[in-house]
């Protein structure tokens, strides 16, 4: 219980401390934020600080801070650590400046920021990257909740007509104004998933002599290499990624970039939701450890044979709350990657016109863009559904590339702290971070077993490459930063990126 209760703690004062150090590397001014320069009624439009909080916290709180934490907990109580300082010093970093660079660039995605700090290259693999990433979270976002709202009715609504059900939402919420259908809706959901959050957590707490917690001195070891699986590097970072690190914020936080008011807002919309969605990924990670015991082998079998999905959830809710908690906090559940997949589109939706230089303010531009998106999301939901195992071949696709985009997010960050000549030395703070994150992937996809490359490259060269090529990179960005760094022109970041384009 104690280790919880420290983590928890350590949240909190690093969001109250942490996150104002962000602030101070970025260094905030009083330039008008897009929502107030340039409001479009439809995607660019002002809204309060609390409103744009949730909405950012329901944006990123998928199933990643549940499934990925319930999975995170077969590596035992060493996960603490990574949701802990990977939140802090990596996520929530990542969050903030990717919403905040984004607001000076008139709400720009990743996409064409990436361009801007990094060239044409990199912007044309990020294309790429972003548009299958977010049609993969739409598609993986609808088959979970399809199946827990399949099981809250007791089977009379079939998983497949709550796939439509969900899919017509999509299609709504992606078409119409952020501030009609989200921007109502949101707050509703916020109150409720807040509330599934401390629910469970009671529930673990009120029932310690049933299900105690795991603590971290006495478990401080790898549970899942002990078991025969996959071992914690690079595997636990992936497996948490929303709720630690995870590159699809970059796609969302520069969508409510264009709705804060001002910079100041940043820290708390942009840090702070990723700081809560770190408490509720460390709640689920503490629940499934003591609900399944996972310092037991049997338990430990248990949890690993179930995995983490609408399956454990069940589990978990129907055995610390009963049944009208089981309804109240499933339900919770629900909302998060409903609340993560419509957004997922229409974040798709504002790249494509990027790349297409299309007006979105006109609906007809919009059914342009979505019609074809929408379509390929179908295709997908379907094949998920046809076979469970599509599902896991398609998420570990999906952890794959979520982490790259998130290492290239840090990277853009460095960039840009990088082109400010005397103050180039503030891109550590995300330099280093980029660099971890860049080990992590290049480990990830030559060792994972189960996918391309780790089918027939051991382990251990896995580990080896991945070290080098993530040292190799970050001595270059260090050669760079001291030698190449002041001979270029300074970019002021109040230049609007479209002009640069056209230059």
């Amino acid at each position: 219980m104690w280790t919880f209760f420290i983590a928890l703690a350590l949240l909190i004062g690093g969001y109250l401390i942490y996150s104002r150090v962000a602030e101070k590397v970025f260094v905030i001014d009083g330039r008008k934020t897009p929502a107030m320069s340039c409001p479009d009624g439809v995607d660019i439009t002002p809204m309060p600080k609390w409103k744009s909080f949730l909405i950012e916290l329901l944006n990123i709180a998928g199933t990643g801070p549940i499934f990925g934490a319930i999975s995170g907990a077969l590596f035992g109580p060493i996960v603490f650590l990574w949701i802990v300082f990977g939140c802090l010093l990596g996520g929530a970093v990542h969050d903030y400046f990717s919403g905040m660079i984004s607001s000076r660039n008139k709400g720009d995605s990743i996409v064409l920021l990436s361009r801007f700090y990094l060239g044409k290259a990199m912007e044309m693999l990020m294309r790429i990257f972003s548009v299958v990433l977010l049609v993969l979270v739409t598609a993986v976002f609808v088959v979970s909740p399809s199946s827990l709202m399949e099981f809250l009715t007791g089977g009379n609504v079939r998983a497949w007509i709550w796939m439509v059900i969900i899919l017509a939402y999509y299609l709504i919420s992606t078409l119409v104004p952020i501030d009609k259908v989200i921007g109502k809706l949101y707050p509703i959901f916020g109150v409720i998933l807040i509330f599934m959050a401390i629910a469970v957590i009671g529930g673990v707490l009120f029932q310690q002599g049933s299900y105690p917690m795991l603590e971290l001195i006495g478990n401080f070891r790898d549970f899942s290499a002990a078991n025969g699986d996959l071992p914690w590097w690079p595997f636990m970072f992936t497996t948490v990624a929303c709720g630690a690190v995870s590159g699809f914020h970059a796609t969302q936080s520069p969508m409510i970039a264009k709705c804060i008011k001002s910079e100041k807002e940043g820290r708390q919309v942009f840090y702070g939701a990723m700081v809560a969605e770190g408490v509720i990924a460390l709640i689920w990670a503490a629940a499934a450890m003591a609900f399944f015991r996972v310092n037991e082998p049997e338990g430990w079998s248990e949890l690993a044979k179930i995995g983490g999905n609408s399956m454990s959830v069940q589990k978990i809710c129907s055995g610390l709350l009963g049944p009208v908690g089981t309804v109240l906090a499933v339900i919770g559940v629900v909302i998060c990657p409903i609340t993560s997949g419509d957004t997922a589109l229409r974040s798709c939706r504002l790249i494509l016109g990027e790349i297409f230089h299309l007006d979105e303010t006109k609906m007809k531009n919009r059914l342009l863009l979505t019609l074809p998106l929408f379509a390929l999301v179908v295709g997908i939901s379907i094949w998920n559904f046809l076979d469970a195992g599509n599902f896991n071949l398609l998420w570990r696709w999906f952890a794959w590339s979520n982490q790259f985009l998130a290492a290239i997010c840090l990277w853009v960050s460095t960039a840009y702290l990088a082109k400010d000549g005397k103050g180039k030395w503030r891109s550590l703070f995300t330099g280093i971070p980029a660099a971890f994150m860049t080990a992590v992937v290049i480990t990830y996809i030559f060792g994972e077993p189960r996918i391309a490359l780790g089918r027939v490259v051991p382990m251990h060269i896995a580990v080896i490459v991945g070290a080098s090529i993530g040292g190799v990179i970050f001595l270059i960005y260090l050669y760079l930063l001291i030698f190449e760094v002041n001979k270029h022109p300074v970019i002021d970041d109040q230049t609007p990126l479209e002009e640069e384009q056209k230059s």
